[in-house]
């Protein structure tokens, strides 16, 4: 991860299949295509890769989890539970939609906490959404039986878990309504685009009707095509599909990469007794797009962090501060900070957000260091890296004690 470090000849073949017919926009101009479908051959491909019957392309994986929640219902004044840890995106996508974001605590998943999922369901509660953070995944048996007790919609936001599983199923494919990304910084990209991925088919006609201004695509003429209902434009193009249809003809290779520098250096750090890792269920494989680990405390999480900066192990963070991906520090959402005015519901409920203690999110992500695992790495640098890392961290521990 990401998938640009490997970009090579096959991604400019696509494109370049798409520069040399002109059209830039995935429906219609059928005659100037010389039978180039970049997002139609990618949706396919995407099916066979996540073993589900549908899916409906899209320009983001924002849009993804907007055209997720739309296509299955959900609106103004609904709830939906969602994770403490996450990106912006995940409230960003529920609050476009009138509907209200619900916070809940995490567990040593790093992310949904079943138990704070079920505490957290009222009457207006309409969908729950796990968040696969950092290539791995909750304890989806146990989500999945809170949403069916309580008839929720489940969603699963895989944006970046993609080439992880639990129990033979890729992710994604395991609630009623799945969302990917494939934006600059993913395992696969289209520099910009997302994927709605389900087995339910009228959330597929429902996502593929509502991404395009709510065209039917019924019949060869886009000019006669009629609106069932209102929809916006969420729509990938040609050139961002391209991109993709190359990239995921590539996955096995790019999943194969991850797993070898992901596991040199989890076996390095293995060898630390003070480090633990986080939980993966039972059937889970993680995508191993990042290694997660867990030290003793805060304090010497932060510690290490600062200190692999200052010696030049890059992109390994701990969240407690960040600003996109942990709600500490989401004061623009807790404070309401809206350009137009927002609902008396959701206005309520951003109150309460900002008053509520999540200390059992605090405990697991201020101890958290989580590390982007690079495919551009040769075996020596992911080798050297993981020495330098093992050493940073003992002499962290040292100086603690």
């Amino acid at each position: 991860m990401p998938g640009f470090e490997l970009f090579g000849d096959l991604e400019r073949k696509e494109v370049n299949d798409v520069l040399e017919n002109g059209v830039l926009m995935r429906y219609g101009f059928d005659g100037m295509r010389n039978g180039h479908w970049k997002a139609k051959q990618l949706e396919q491909s995407l099916c066979q890769t996540f073993s589900t019957n549908h899916v409906q392309l899209v320009s983001s994986g924002t849009a993804a989890v907007t055209v997720a929640l739309a296509s299955a219902g959900v609106g103004a004044g609904d709830e939906v539970i969602m994770p403490t840890f996450t990106f912006v995106a995940s409230f960003e996508a529920i609050m476009i939609l009138g509907a209200i974001p619900v916070l809940v605590d995490i567990d040593d998943t790093l992310t949904l906490d079943p138990k704070a999922v079920e505490a957290a369901i009222t009457p207006k509660t309409k969908a729950v959404m796990v968040v696969q953070m950092c290539g791995s995944m909750g304890d989806m048996d146990a989500l999945k039986s809170v949403c069916d007790k309580h008839k929720l919609i489940f969603v699963e936001d895989a944006c970046q878990a993609i080439g992880g599983s639990y129990k033979g199923k890729p992710l994604g494919s395991l609630a009623d309504v799945g969302c990917f990304s494939f934006d600059f910084v993913k395992t696969i990209t289209c520099g910009e685009g997302g994927a709605v991925v389900t087995n339910n088919k009228e959330y597929y006609i429902n996502a593929d009707h509502y991404s395009d201004h709510g065209h039917d695509h019924v019949g060869s003429d886009r000019g006669a095509e009629t609106h069932p209902f209102l929809g916006y434009n969420f729509r990938i193009s040609e050139l961002n599909a391209a991109v993709g249809l190359a990239q995921v003809k590539r996955l096995p290779e790019f999943l194969r990469i991850q797993r070898k520098h992901y596991t040199i250096i989890r076996e390095v750090l293995e060898s630390i007794p003070e480090i633990t890792f986080r939980t993966v269920p039972e059937g889970g494989i993680e995508s191993c797009a990042f290694l997660n680990f867990f030290l003793p405390d805060k304090e010497r999480a932060l510690l290490v962090s600062q200190s692999f900066k200052e010696n030049g192990v890059d992109v390994c963070w701990n969240y407690f501060e960040n600003n996109w991906h942990y709600i500490r520090k989401w004061n623009h959402l807790k404070e309401a900070k809206s350009l137009y005015p927002l609902t008396d519901a959701v206005k309520s409920q951003l109150d309460a957000l900002s008053k509520k203690d999540f200390a059992q999110s605090d405990y697991w992500i201020g101890r958290n260091i989580s590390c982007l695992i690079k495919m551009s790495w040769t075996e020596e640098e992911v080798r050297d890296r993981a020495k330098k890392m093992k050493e940073i961290i003992i002499d962290c521990l040292t100086k603690d004690s």
